[in-house]
């Protein structure tokens, strides 16, 4: 009430009043997508598609590799899953080389070295000539994990950045649909020469993507950590919805970088670190609970992410159809074919869903579906295993179980693993932090590649798969217990999310209850005003 007279005080008589219309009462409309921000993900994205093709190209060629080079079983899986291992050297280095010469160029980075081993690999005359080749190759991919997402997450707007920030995984699964294509397209050719065609043709991509870098900017985060705030502004200028989040989020850059706000010079002296000296001693010896928090949860889920076995499925899938019964070679690369379609579709879906749903629904439900998936598929390869004679049941219900699992996998588990990893982290640290989540999964990842044909024999094939489907369900109860919500946050805002663990809800409702007083506040003057 007294809000009300003393606003009724406050006016001029003297001075228009501005009448109220209908429109000004309706709700504010949700800001349009931006298109700069979306051209400059896709663009960076496309460093992914590295690895995708690697992944899909390596399912059908190293059958192939095998009866040219004579290989054993265990330096087939030593083929596959060594440049996961090599991609380390290459995450780690990303994350010190694009803090020292920008995200942009660490881009071109990757594909210059992808690019290197891709012709090597096509030009191999033996084994070792191949696991040299594969570890050029290894290197380029763990630079394109480790920037591709950084990059993108730096660019977007909150209102679109968990759409934006799925594109690597978009990519991912495009190359690889486009790894299996080219399976197929070769498999004709002469034994010796196809796998190399298949494998060469991975040069292509990465001199695409080295051009495309030449029209994107550079990440505003990164300029700002380089003291350019007159850059940095014109790129937030061109990312952000509106005028007023652009500035915004330059202020809460300027914050994270220690920059104070009233310095809005175009070049400033940044007396803070900002080519991550110190940032693993914060990460590891020294880390704040926050901190600890979000180190938690980004590691977890890029281990399980992996544990659960999709790139046993992905790299193995003629394994697995043919374990299923499918015998002819056509056959199992045309079924390969279905795999990659299907995960490129769902990934495209769960693009469209990370912002409406939010991270943490679509994460459950994506892994409920692939626990459900995969045990599945332990059953029908069992039966399958068991029975003397062919089932067409039980080969028609494996079949469509692995088309499912990749399904459940791409729509929520795939995506949201980058998504959150590259949102969670504070800017000080983000480089280097998502290094380590690259890191962790492609451990994850080399261990499962490497190991899976020796699993199987070892516990038979619909063991495996229920071995893989008990880790999903212990992944779904870490999730459950220790993954808040982080839709439509800011980047700078993610702490006040993490540092409580399992007991991250009630400090949100804590949060939630505050806002609720406030707004209450607020709505009283508001009114107050207009009476």
């Amino acid at each position: 009430m007294s809000a009300g007279l003393n606003s009724e005080r406050d006016v001029n008589p003297s001075q228009p009043t501005t009448e109220k219309t209908l429109a000004d009462f309706d709700p504010v409309k949700k800001p349009k997508g931006n298109k700069f921000a979306f051209v400059c993900a896709i663009l960076a994205s496309m460093a992914s598609i590295l690895l995708g093709y690697d992944i899909g190209v390596m399912s059908g060629a190293k059958d192939y590799i095998k009866i040219d080079l004579k290989l054993s079983d265990t330096q087939v899986g030593l083929l596959v899953g060594t440049l996961n291992w090599y991609s380390l050297v290459g995450s780690a280095a990303a994350g010190v080389t694009s803090d020292w010469i920008g995200r942009r160029y660490t881009i071109v980075v990757a594909g210059a070295i992808f690019f290197a081993g891709a012709l090597l690999m096509g030009f191999s005359t033996n084994y070792a000539f191949l696991m040299v080749a594969r570890f050029v190759a290894g290197i380029g991919v763990g630079f394109a994990l480790m920037i591709a997402p950084v990059y993108t997450a730096e660019v977007s707007p909150a209102s679109s950045r968990g759409f934006l920030t799925s594109f690597p995984e978009v990519f991912i699964n495009a190359g690889i649909l486009l790894g299996y294509v080219s399976n197929y397209a070769f498999s004709k050719l002469p034994t010796n020469l196809g796998w190399r065609i298949m494998l060469g043709v991975g040069a292509i991509p990465s001199v695409f993507l080295a051009l495309v870098v030449i029209g994107m900017p550079e990440s505003p985060r990164w300029l700002v950590m380089q003291g350019r705030l007159g850059d940095a502004r014109k790129v937030l200028d061109k990312t952000s919805d509106t005028k007023e989040e652009s500035q915004q989020r330059l202020s809460d850059i300027k914050e994270a970088a220690g920059i104070p706000q009233d310095c809005n010079d175009d070049v400033v002296r940044v007396q803070k670190k900002s080519h991550g000296e110190g940032v693993w001693k914060e990460l590891f010896i020294h880390p704040t609970r926050p901190v600890r928090h979000i180190l938690l949860c980004v590691i977890g889920i890029h281990f399980f992410q992996q544990a659960s076995g999709i790139d046993a499925v992905v790299l193995y899938s003629t394994n697995i159809f043919e374990k299923a019964g499918i015998t002819s070679s056509n056959d199992k690369l045309l079924a390969t074919v279905a795999v990659g379609f299907t995960k490129t579709v769902f990934i495209l879906v769960a693009t469209f869903l990370l912002d409406r749903i939010g991270r943490r629904p679509l994460l459950l439900s994506s892994i409920g579906g692939m626990v459900l998936s995969l045990a599945t598929l332990g059953f029908g390869l069992t039966i399958i295993d068991h029975s003397h004679e062919k089932l067409p049941w039980a080969v028609a219900l494996s079949i469509a179980m692995v088309l499912a699992f990749v399904a459940f996998f791409s729509i929520g588990m795939g995506p949201i693993a980058g998504v959150y990893s590259s949102e969670i982290f504070p800017l000080r640290l983000r480089a280097q932090g998502i290094g380590m989540g690259v890191a962790v999964n492609r451990v994850t990842s080399g261990v499962i590649s490497t190991t899976f044909i020796m699993l199987y024999k070892a516990i038979s094939i619909g063991g495996a798969f229920f071995l893989f489907a008990g880790i999903a369900t212990v992944a779904w109860v870490f999730f459950f217990a220790c993954f808040p919500e982080t839709r439509g946050r800011t980047l700078e805002d993610m702490e006040v999310l993490f540092g409580n663990f399992i007991s991250w809800r009630s400090v949100l409702k804590d949060g939630k209850k505050e806002e609720e007083v406030h707004g209450g506040n607020d709505g009283q003057i508001q009114m107050g005003t207009k009476a």
